[in-house]
């Protein structure tokens, strides 16, 4: 049986990124209400996609862009990224993807009724397995960037402005995408691939979907690369070698060094053939800028609002009323996710409304978020209360909807007991309990201080303070003005 004989790539990207963000840009101030939901097109987005299509020289040219026109400073440890990802975008201008060759499936091997291996059971008499499907890696395939640092410091940025001025004929087959959403993506695709193939054990449906992938996309950029599922862990290096073997050139940003992947992770050494991979066919760099730029002053836009006052909850509601009052608001309407609703309280077509409870007091997945976000371009959040041990799954789901929220450019307006940068602290927890050497040693790894961690209880694990740090992080960042400038989604939207 033979599979996908067509090699063309099939044009558009799956979740691309809807803008490029920039910390600490200078832009003019918008109207609270109205103009959050009239469509617009931030001034760094514009500057990035005329800078490539005067120049199309690459990042490094609309890195000069920028800091000439003062949208950003200039900043030599992203000087040096920039000189790296510029050779890469070279080396992909006079790159020629291979052709994709057709998958050919044998048909299974019938099973002797009676066998050695059937009767005694030894490894020694079972039939060898069949040969790996994974392609080779053709010897022109550029490396790709691996690039690591704390929260703040720029890679997203750096990484969105090389997505945004890769050369032209990349245009319809290029991807930027949140790696969690690109893993979902991943076994969704295996969930239809092992379908297609009924089961035959002579497929490797990770093959296919990398192929399929690679008819989509040659360049891959993934933000947030890191690993926590032990489904993702076993997969991935079979994955990369499969995408790398159709052509497919990545980039990708995390916040650990590849040696910190997956540290301390169900059969962990079933992982570590990809980190040598990683290391072997990726330009591992490290953008240690000392600046934090989602910290930098910036001008703040009314967002969140503490505490849960009448008055407070008045603002709230006019700012809904205002951004709605075009169009019906429906009341609990069901939104599907994987066969099955999620109740959305209040919504119009782009405006969303929850408490704290339907959002965080139910069971939601990242999948469930991820749809929230992608459906609705504002989403109004009521009821944040105080997150201490006792709401310590609620404070886990917070943290995915901010990372989904954060990736799809969501609008968002908060009502919370506390302010919202102090919503994880635990207060509440007994006097005098501190940090614990552990979390110190984190947290000094991260540049945070305990005034921002707070005297928490919450966050103890590794992974669970590095999602806190960056969710910290990030509503700080979405509370400026310069987010709410940033946060209109085309069609596009992922």
């Amino acid at each position: 049986m033979v599979i996908g004989m067509s090699s063309s790539w099939r044009a558009g990207a799956l979740l691309a990124s809807a803008a490029t963000r920039r910390p600490g840009c200078t832009c003019r101030h918008l109207s609270l209400a109205r103009q959050a939901a009239r469509p617009q097109v931030p001034a760094a987005t514009r500057l990035l996609s005329t800078t490539a299509r005067a120049l199309s020289k690459g990042p490094a040219a609309a890195y000069d862009e920028q800091v000439a026109s003062g949208l950003i400073k200039n900043d030599e440890h992203q000087r040096g990224i920039v000189a790296v990802l510029q050779s890469i975008h070279d080396e992909l201008a006079a790159y020629d993807p291979p052709p994709l060759a057709p998958l050919v499936i044998q048909p299974p091997r019938k099973k002797p009724m009676f066998s050695l291996a059937r009767i005694l059971g030894d490894e020694l008499f079972q039939p060898p397995p069949p040969p790996s499907q994974i392609p080779t890696i053709p010897p022109n395939v550029p490396k790709g960037l691996y690039l690591f640092g704390s929260v703040g410091c720029g890679k997203s940025f750096l990484m969105d402005l090389f997505y945004a001025n890769l050369p032209e004929k990349y245009a319809s087959s290029k991807r930027r995408v949140h790696f969690h959403a690109f893993m979902m993506d991943v076994h969704q695709r295996g969930h239809r691939m092992k379908a297609k193939l009924g089961g035959s054990p002579e497929a490797d449906w990770i093959v296919h979907a990398a192929r399929d992938l690679a008819e989509e996309s040659q360049v891959l950029c993934f933000d947030e690369f890191q690993v926590t599922d032990i489904a993702d862990a076993m997969i991935l290096r079979r994955l990369m070698e499969s995408l790398m073997g159709y052509g497919v050139v990545a980039v990708m940003t995390s916040n650990r060094a590849p040696d910190e992947l997956y540290k301390n992770g169900i059969q962990r050494e079933q992982f570590v053939p990809c980190i040598d991979l990683i290391k072997e066919r990726f330009k591992v760099q490290c953008l240690d800028s000392d600046i934090d730029y989602r910290k930098m002053p910036r001008a703040l836009s009314k967002v969140y609002f503490h505490p849960q006052t009448p008055e407070n909850t008045s603002e709230i509601n006019k700012l809904f009323d205002a951004l709605t009052e075009h169009e019906p608001v429906v009341e609990h309407r069901p939104l599907q996710v994987w066969g099955r609703d999620i109740n959305v309280p209040l919504s119009s077509s782009n405006v969303a409304r929850f408490s704290f409870d339907d959002l965080c007091g139910k069971p939601l997945s990242a999948a469930d978020y991820l749809e929230i976000t992608k459906t609705f371009e504002t989403i109004f959040l009521t009821g944040v209360p105080l997150l201490g041990l006792d709401t310590k799954d609620m404070a886990r789901r917070f943290i995915l909807f901010i990372d989904a929220a954060y990736e799809a450019k969501t609008k968002l307006f908060v009502l919370s007991d506390p302010p919202i940068e102090s919503v994880f602290s635990d207060e509440k927890k007994a006097a005098g309990a501190g940090i614990t050497d552990h979390q110190r040693s984190v947290m000094d790894d991260l540049g945070l201080s305990a005034d921002t961690v707070g005297a928490s209880s919450i966050f103890t694990g590794e992974e669970e303070i590095f999602a806190f740090a960056r969710a910290v992080s990030r509503l700080n960042e979405m509370s400026s003005v310069q987010w709410s400038q940033s946060t209109s989604k085309g069609p596009t939207k992922a």
